[in-house]
């Protein structure tokens, strides 16, 4: 077992992904503190040339075939599995994205590690590895620790700053040979779907309101428009509106939603799931209302109101319209 820190890179359409440079900005303070090297892990097809983009890595293990020019996860799952039984990693880590979630369940199973899902940090103390990971809808954290052996870790957003891990360089490239079962894959990429068009693109905004299942009912959807309105702001929410239907995707804050760097984000009933945090813990100023004391979202807010949120917004869009 080297002392090595394996990043996996995520990329679409030929650019690397936010979380590949914050996955690096963390692999390179383990590996500091491991004593090892920084690897990423490329695989695609016709992507050798992102390499340079991960300066902070020592190395990159590139994998390249043509079906792996689009995420697959049996054929994504299959190379990694072999590059990381071949090398033996001390540390897998992954992004706790769509993807992400695929390959670290696949690979656990594949090569035999354990997994450590919805990381909310990693590091080294006293040589052994401490992950912190949350469970319960972010209501608990719960602190693992692992000896020697290698350990696969999906890290969720946010962990580490994305420019942490940005530098340009020209580390040393393997040319991995990719597995013969890749010729034959039982699963097959078909297309992408491109979101729907032509509705706000939170991602533009400076301020949001933000909803979750704490409005209760589609009715109450206009009384917090109206103080988005008056905030001059966007409106936009969590997983359970879009589920209900209450709202388009398009308005979707979280990891199968959009990421969103606002100025100030105002988050109304969200009780605070890892997967909406993933999407808004980066806006400058974050203030939650609602009724539960204990709602995780109170741990990202800088300011909270516990609090009937229908006795709230009225006196907000009131002063706002002031």
């Amino acid at each position: 077992m080297s002392q090595d820190i394996f990043v996996v890179a995520e990329h679409l359409k030929g650019k690397l992904a936010d979380v590949t440079f914050e996955m690096l900005g963390k692999g390179r303070e383990l590996a500091n503190a491991k004593g090892g090297n920084l690897v990423a892990v490329l695989l695609g097809n016709g992507v050798k040339n992102l390499a340079g983009e991960m300066g902070l890595a020592n190395q990159v293990i590139s994998v390249e075939h043509a079906q792996l020019e689009n995420f697959n996860p049996e054929t994504y799952s299959t190379a990694l599995a072999e590059v990381v039984k071949a090398k033996a990693p001390a540390v897998t880590l992954v992004a706790n994205s769509s993807m992400g979630m695929d390959l670290a369940a696949a690979l656990s199973i594949i090569a035999s590690l354990p997994l450590v899902a919805y990381a909310l940090d990693v590091k080294v103390e006293d040589g052994s590895l401490i992950a912190t990971s949350q469970l319960y809808g972010g209501k608990l954290n719960v602190e693992s620790q692992f000896g020697a052996s290698g350990v696969i870790v999906s890290l969720l957003a946010g962990s580490s700053p994305a420019d942490k891990g940005r530098a340009a360089g020209s580390p040393a490239v393997e040319d991995f040979p990719p597995p013969a079962a890749l010729a034959a894959p039982k699963v097959r990429f078909k297309k992408l779907v491109e979101p729907e068009g032509g509705d706000v693109d939170i991602t533009t905004k400076e301020i949001l309101v933000s909803v979750g299942r704490g409005i209760q009912n589609v009715d109450n959807i206009p009384q917090m428009q109206e103080l988005a309105d008056a905030l001059g702001a966007a409106l936009s929410c969590s997983r359970p509106i879009v589920d209900s239907k209450w709202l388009p995707k398009t308005r979707q804050v979280g990891k199968s939603g959009v990421k969103v760097k606002p100025k100030f984000y105002l988050a109304l009933g969200i009780s605070g799931a890892p997967e909406h945090i993933e999407g808004m813990k980066d806006a400058e100023l974050i203030v939650a209302i609602n009724s539960d004391p204990n709602a995780p979202i109170f741990d990202y807010a800088h300011y909270g109101v516990v609090g009937d949120l229908f006795d709230i917004v009225p006196v907000l869009t009131e002063k706002a319209k002031s």
